[in-house]
C-alpha cells in the first residue's frame, strides 16, 4: 500500500490558505464600516480563529465554522446497518458545535449563541426521523456543554450543489469578553509554558484521510481495533468542548497569553502567532488515543505526516506564565479534562518553528501560512 497523505486525498492547505489570505486582505478594506456602529476592530485580530469587535464596555466575538466530512463516516456505518450510523449523528451534532465554539474560545470569548447551518441535497434527508432527531439532540447537547443557547439556523435544500443523500454541517457562534482584560490577545513571552488539554481522538480534522484509509482496509470501517471497537465507531467519538476550562481560567484569574484549537495543520497550529517564537514541545499526549497508532500503521504514515495533520491527542493548548501552569493543569483535571505541561516558548530573532523534541521533529514557520 502506498503511504497516504492529506494532500494526496485532495486537501491541499497551501491552496486553501492562499485563498484565506486573499480573503483577509479583501476583508480589511471593509473595516471602516464599523465606525457607524460605534465599535472598532482590535489590531492584529485578522488571522486569528475568531473575529472581534471592541465596544466601550467589552469585546464581541464571532465565528463561522464547518464540521468537514466526519458525518460521512456516520453515513457509511448507516449503510452497513451499524447502530452507530444513526446514533452516531448525536456525536456529529456535538462535533459541529465543538468545531465552532472551540475557535471562539481561543480569544477568550465565552459563547452565548450558536446557530446551525445544515445544507442538504434533498429534503428527503430529514425523512429518516431517528437520524435527524439524533443530530438535533446532539447539537443541543453540544450547546449545553458550551454554555450557549441554540439560537436558530438554516436548513437549505440545494439540489445540484449537494449530493442528494448528503448533508453539509456548519454554523456560527457569538460570544463576549467582559471584562476586557479576559481577552486572550497573543501577548506571548519567552519562558511561557504550554499547557496541553487532551482530545478524545481524531475530533473533526483529518477525516478525508481517515475515509480514504477505510477504502483501503479489507474490512473498511468495520475493522476491529485492539479495544474491541471498530475503526468507524472510534472515528465517531465526540469532540471535546473546552468552554468550562476557559471559563474556569477566567474565574481563577489565570493569565492566558494565547490559546490554540488544534484542528487543521496538526501541531503546526501551535505557531499560529506571527511573531518569531520557537514552541519547544517536550511531552506528548499521555497516553495518546490508540486510533492514531492504528492510522499511522495502516496508512504507512511517519510522525511528520501524522503530527502535521492530526491533533495526536492534544485538542487545545494554552500559553501562560510558567509559574501558573501547574494551576491550569489542576483546574483542567478538576473539570475532567486530562492536561499536562507540554513544553515552553522561546523567543528567537527570526526563527518561527514548532520543535517536537521526543520525536526529533521540527516544523518551520513557512509550513504554516495563515496570516
Amino acid at each position: 500500500m502506498q503511504p497516504l497523505s492529506y494532500q494526496s486525498t485532495g486537501v491541499n492547505y497551501d491552496v486553501l490558505d492562499k485563498f484565506k489570505l486573499a480573503c483577509q486582505r479583501a476583508a480589511g478594506k471593509t473595516v471602516d464600516l464599523l465606525t457607524a456602529h460605534g465599535v472598532s476592530e482590535p489590531a492584529g485580530i485578522r488571522g486569528e480563529s475568531a473575529y472581534l469587535v471592541e465596544t466601550p464596555e467589552e469585546y464581541l466575538a464571532h465565528v463561522e465554522e464547518g464540521l468537514g466530512t466526519k458525518n460521512l463516516v456516520a453515513d457509511a456505518l448507516l449503510a452497513l446497518h451499524h447502530p452507530r450510523g444513526t446514533d452516531g449523528y448525536f456525536n456529529i451534532g456535538i462535533d459541529t458545535v465543538a468545531a465552532i465554539v472551540n475557535d471562539l474560545l481561543t480569544v477568550g470569548a465565552l459563547p452565548m449563541v450558536v446557530a446551525m447551518h445544515a445544507a442538504v441535497g434533498s429534503a428527503a434527508w430529514f425523512e429518516n426521523e431517528k437520524r435527524a432527531r439524533a443530530l438535533a439532540d446532539g447539537f443541543a447537547e453540544g450547546c449545553r456543554r458550551a454554555g450557549a443557547v441554540w439560537g436558530g439556523g438554516e436548513t437549505p435544500a440545494l439540489k445540484g450543489l449537494v449530493q442528494e443523500n448528503a448533508i453539509i454541517l456548519a454554523g456560527s457562534a457569538m460570544g463576549r469578553i467582559r471584562p476586557k482584560h479576559f481577552r486572550i490577545a497573543g501577548n506571548v513571552k519567552a519562558g511561557d509554558a504550554m499547557v496541553f488539554l487532551a482530545s478524545s481522538g481524531v475530533h473533526a480534522n483529518g477525516l478525508t484521510l481517515c475515509r480514504e484509509l477505510a477504502n483501503r482496509l479489507p474490512q473498511g470501517y468495520l475493522t476491529p481495533l485492539e479495544d474491541g471497537r471498530t475503526y468507524g465507531e472510534t472515528l465517531l467519538d465526540a469532540s471535546v468542548i473546552y468552554s468550562p476550562f476557559i471559563a474556569g481560567c477566567q474565574k481563577t484569574q489565570l493569565d492566558l497569553h494565547y490559546a490554540v484549537h488544534m484542528t487543521g495543520h496538526g501541531w503546526r497550529k501551535l505557531m499560529r502567532l506571527a511573531e518569531p517564537f520557537v514552541y519547544r514541545c517536550t511531552h506528548l499526549a499521555r497516553p495518546g488515543p490508540p486510533i492514531f497508532d492504528f492510522i499511522a500503521r495502516s496508512a504507512h504514515l511517519d510522525s511528520r505526516e501524522m503530527y502535521g495533520t492530526f491533533n495526536m491527542g492534544v485538542g487545545f493548548a494554552v500559553y501562560l506564565p510558567a509559574e501558573q501552569a501547574p494551576q491550569a493543569v489542576e483546574l483542567a483535571e478538576q473539570l475532567g479534562l486530562p492536561a499536562w505541561i507540554g513544553g515552553t516558548v522561546e523567543k528567537h530573532a527570526s526563527r518561527k518553528a514548532v520543535v517536537i523534541e521526543p520525536l526529533g521533529l521540527a516544523y518551520e514557520g513557512e509550513t504554516l501560512q495563515i496570516r
